[in-house]
């Protein structure tokens, strides 16, 4: 299986906006572990670790990228 990139909900905005409320409330540090607690949830859920590594190396380029993007403004 490879890991997919493309939204496979019926409403994306819908997933966005659920994650984004489940942040109402929390402080940094419990967003934070919130968010950890989700991708270890997720993680497991997903169960093959190449998708996993896949999917941080992903992850980890966006931010990077995004952050590189700011820092030329």
């Amino acid at each position: 299986m490879a890991l997919s990139t493309t939204s496979n909900f019926a409403k994306p905005d819908d997933a966005f906006r659920a994650i984004v409320e489940a942040h109402r409330g929390l402080s940094d540090g419990q967003s934070a572990d919130f968010d950890a607690a989700l991708v270890l949830i997720l993680a497991n859920h997903i169960g093959d670790i190449d998708i996993l590594r896949e999917a941080i190396a992903l992850a980890k380029r966006q931010v990077i990228d995004a952050q590189q993007q700011q820092q030329q403004q």
